[in-house]
């Protein structure tokens, strides 16, 4: 076994860090752009309005992942096994797959808009939501590109600043125009705002193709090559919103507009885990490469546990005064607390299996595949499950937005364990992101966050939140992070400026 030499995992731990830490700004201009838009869309439309918006998200962002055609992790390799090809002729190959896949399926939600808008209740204005499908499609593949030159700065200002803000103004214009569908419209103005912000650098970075045009049998080939990732993105994607729409069919429009609400909330701290996605994959692969397996799994476990420290951090701050925050977007939402909780602590133990799952598309994607599907599975079980036995028992509806909340921390509890386990046996190496650290943090972050529920509503937000952050952030840096920890925190860290070599499948074997 090959071990690369230490100064190359610093250097891929400095890589992590740095990518990692530039879209964690991004994730905190993102909160400032939903947060508003939460309020508007709680506020001004209503729960139900909320609700029937949420469950036609669900089908739009899932077919739009799946009509990418899993060049959000797979472009990178394309683009590394045709040296000789223009890079732009590359991604527009992608591109015209997906334009065409997320036309066809525009349509077909068009004619038959049954999954769309579950409870029957839509507008003709409302039914144009399926052209975002394409538009999502191409943003995902630009900004694949983007990423693949480590330009991570396009997918902040496009997924961060754009996205949300474009969401929160067009949604407030439009309720004075068109109430009965401005949170449609103001979505695929969103949606088509961050493709154009991620197209206008995609053409500075790459150009147009040269003597270029599309060629079936190329296309068709990707196809045929991309569908297990798309599966694979459209799985790990899924079991996020799989939840929204069983509850669509199992509870009325406004208990899943509380339910969205509480998992918008709690799928900030989400993002944090995409942040390290652009720059682990390179580095994973090139480990992979060299066949040098304990950095591999160092690095597994750096990025891991510095996602696990932050998001038990966020989930502490926000769940404590978890009343407070729904309130924030109206007294009708206070009834997603229990959700809100359950949806907070799926997140801190899902970023075992998302750290796991970086490593293992290239080492065992098929079996990979098979636990993803298993996970989903396994979620839609329990969701069911917990939605027929809430019914039986009578309790309310919020009980039902409660149970979809714990079916999904189960479920992805589960993928944790089981991803990490694998992915320990195939490296020979220990995989593990937890560190008692995080137990001593979170004693004195409850203790305050008693004493902040205690305070008036706008104190116990205003005050509560950053001193459960401090408090748990005093104690984590102190005890939990080490020398090799604290590089995240570090500005004068040395970046590659030329993309990793992506290694081909059978040099994996």
């Amino acid at each position: 076994m090959n071990t690369a030499a230490p100064r190359s995992d610093q250097g891929d731990i400095a890589a992590l860090a740095k990518g990692g830490r530039t879209n964690f700004f991004g994730f905190l201009i993102r909160l400032a752009g939903m947060l508003p838009f939460l309020f508007i869309a709680g506020r001004l439309y209503g729960a139900a309005a909320l609700g029937r918006y949420a469950s036609a998200l669900v089908v739009v962002e899932i077919i739009g992942l799946v009509c990418s055609m899993g060049e959000k992790r797979g472009l990178a390799q394309r683009l590394s096994d045709a040296p000789d090809t223009h890079p732009a002729n590359v991604v527009f190959d992608g591109m015209i797959v997906a334009a065409l896949a997320g036309l066809a399926a525009g349509a077909f939600f068009w004619l038959v808009p049954a999954p769309l808008f579950p409870s029957g209740q839509y507008s003709e204005l409302d039914l144009l939501i399926v052209l975002a499908i394409p538009g999502y499609a191409l943003t995902e593949i630009v900004l694949a590109a983007q990423a693949y030159r480590f330009d991570i700065g396009t997918t902040v200002r496009a997924r961060s600043i754009v996205l949300p803000w474009t969401l929160s103004i067009s949604a407030g214009a439009f309720y004075f125009i068109i109430p009965e569908s401005g949170l449609s419209m103001a979505y695929l103005a969103s949606i088509y705002a961050g493709l154009a912000t991620g197209l206008w650098s995609f053409l500075r970075t790459y150009g147009l193709p040269r003597h270029w045009r599309p060629d079936l049998r190329t296309m068709s080939r990707l196809t045929v090559r991309a569908m297990p990732l798309a599966t694979a993105d459209a799985i790990e994607w899924g079991t996020r919103r799989l939840d929204i729409f069983i509850l669509g069919l199992f509870a009325v429009p406004s208990a899943v507009g509380v339910y969205y609400v509480a998992q918008q909330v709690a799928s900030l701290p989400q993002k944090l885990k995409t942040s390290f996605e652009p720059i682990l994959g390179p580095v994973i692969t090139r480990n992979l490469k060299e066949r040098n397996y304990p950095a591999i799994a160092r690095q597994v476990c750096q990025v891991g546990f510095w996602i696990v420290a932050a998001q038990a951090g966020i989930a502490l701050a926000l769940g404590i005064p978890g009343e407070g925050v729904m309130g924030l977007v109206g007294p009708n939402f206070v009834g997603g607390t229990g959700a809100l909780a359950f949806l907070l602590a799926a997140e801190v133990v899902a970023a075992t299996a998302v750290v796991s799952e970086a490593a293992l598309i290239y080492v065992a994607r098929v079996r990979n595949l098979v636990i993803s599907v298993a996970t989903i599975a396994l979620q839609g079980a329990l969701t069911v499950a917990a939605m027929v036995a809430i019914e039986r028992v009578g309790l309310g509806e919020n009980y039902k937005a409660a149970g979809a909340a714990a079916a999904l921390m189960l479920a992805l509890g589960t993928a944790s364990i089981v991803k990490s386990r694998l992915l320990a046996r195939i490296l020979g190496e220990r995989i593990n992101n937890w560190r008692w650290a995080l137990v001593w943090a979170a004693a004195p972050a409850i203790i305050v966050g008693w004493v902040a529920v205690q305070l008036p509503e706008w104190a116990e937000l205003a005050f509560g939140i950053p001193a459960i952050l401090l408090a748990y952030g005093a104690v984590i840096w102190r005890y939990g992070f080490g020398p090799e920890d604290r590089v995240l925190f570090r500005r004068n860290l040395e970046q590659p400026n030329e993309p990793m070599a992506t290694p081909k499948p059978e040099e994996l074997r």
